[in-house]
C-alpha cells in the first residue's frame, strides 16, 4: 500500500517545518517500515487526518483494530507516548505497546471510533462531555519522564507573539494585553498537573472500552486553566456568527471553571493568551480568515 501523506497535513507541516526536514519525504518508507515490523493488516489511511502526525488504521497479527501513529519529531511524540503510558487508558486512548519497544515517532493504539468526536453533539452536551473526559487526564507527573513546561512552551510562544505585533501593529493592543496575562498567570499557578495540552472537542473520540476517550495530547506540565483554556473556543465561528457571540463566550467561561473548579480569572486569561497566539500564528502563515475570527473571539475576553 502507499502511505501518501494527507493533503491537510502537507499543508499544516509546511506552515511550521524547519529548513532541511526531511521527514514528509522518508513517511511512506517508515510507515512500510512499522507495518512490517509489527505484522500489521493496513487497512486504510485515516482522511482527512491530523495536522501533525499519519494515521493509519490496521489490524493487529491477532485481529484487533488497532490505529499506526506516525509523527516528526518536532511534534514531540515521545511525549505523547510517555504520557499515554502514564494514563492508562484512563480518560485517553490506550497505548498498546510498552513505552521501551516503540520506535521513535511511531505509536500503536487502541481503535477508538475516528469519524466520531464530542463534536457531533449538540454544543452543549458536548462541553459537557469534553469537560468530563479532560478532568480524568489532570493527574501528576511521572517523576522518570520531564515534560515541557507551560512557562517554556508559552515562553516560545511569546517570542513569536511580539514579533507578530511588531510586523502588524493593529493587532498589538490583544498581543500586550496577553503577553500581560500570561506574565501574571505565570507567577503563583495554583497546581503542576500532568495535562494534555492540545484538548478541544474533536480531541474527544467515541470508544467502545468507555464513551469517549481523548486522544493527540501534546503533553505540557502546568495549572488545569491552561488545559481548559483551548476548550473555551471551540466552535468558534458558530460563536463569531451568533449576535451575542461575546456574552455566550463570558458565560461559556463561567461555566466550564465552575464545572471543573478552575478559578474565573485564569481561565479567562489562559483563554485570552491562547486565542491571541493561535491568531497570530494563523495571520503569519497566511490564514486570514482564521486570524479574524481568533482574535475578534480574543476582544472580547
Amino acid at each position: 500500500m502507499a502511505f501518501e501523506p494527507p493533503r491537510r497535513l502537507v499543508r499544516a507541516l509546511g506552515e511550521t517545518a524547519p529548513e532541511g526536514d526531511d521527514w514528509l519525504e522518508r513517511l511512506p518508507e517508515l510507515a512500510r517500515e512499522a507495518v512490517e515490523r509489527r505484522e500489521l493488516t493496513v487497512e486504510r489511511v485515516q482522511l482527512p487526518g491530523g495536522r501533525s502526525s499519519l494515521v493509519v488504521l490496521v489490524r493487529t497479527a491477532d485481529g484487533t483494530p488497532s490505529v499506526l501513529k506516525l509523527a516528526p519529531p518536532r511534534a514531540r511524540p515521545e511525549s505523547e507516548r510517555v504520557a499515554l503510558a502514564h494514563w492508562g487508558g484512563r480518560g485517553a486512548v490506550q497505548l498498546l505497546e510498552p513505552v521501551s519497544e516503540g520506535a521513535e515517532g511511531v505509536l500503536l493504539l487502541e481503535r477508538l471510533h475516528p469519524d466520531v468526536s464530542v463534536r457531533t453533539l449538540p454544543e452543549a452536551k458536548a462541553l459537557l462531555e469534553a469537560a468530563g473526559t479532560l478532568r480524568r487526564l489532570w493527574v501528576d507527573p511521572p517523576e522518570d519522564f520531564v515534560f515541557e513546561t507551560v512557562a517554556e512552551r508559552t515562553g516560545r510562544q511569546a517570542k513569536a507573539m511580539r514579533a507578530g505585533a511588531d510586523a502588524a501593529p493593529e493587532v498589538a493592543p490583544l498581543v500586550d494585553a496577553a503577553l500581560s496575562a500570561r506574565e501574571e498567570l505565570l507567577e503563583s499557578p495554583p497546581e503542576r498537573r500532568l495535562l494534555h495540552g492540545t484538548f478541544r472537542q474533536s480531541k474527544v473520540l467515541s470508544g467502545d472500552r468507555m464513551p469517549w476517550l481523548a486522544v493527540g495530547p501534546d503533553p505540557v506540565v502546568g495549572e488545569h486553566a491552561f488545559d481548559l483554556a483551548r476548550l473555551v473556543r471551540d466552535r468558534v465561528e458558530d460563536l463569531i456568527a451568533q449576535p451575542s457571540g461575546a456574552t455566550t463566550t463570558r458565560r461559556r467561561v463561567r461555566r466550564l471553571a465552575e464545572s471543573l473548579e478552575v478559578d474565573r480569572e485564569r481561565l479567562r486569561g489562559w483563554t485570552l493568551f491562547r486565542a491571541v497566539e493561535s491568531g497570530v500564528r494563523a495571520r503569519r502563515v497566511g490564514r486570514e480568515r482564521d486570524a479574524e475570527l481568533l482574535l475578534e473571539f480574543a476582544s472580547w475576553l
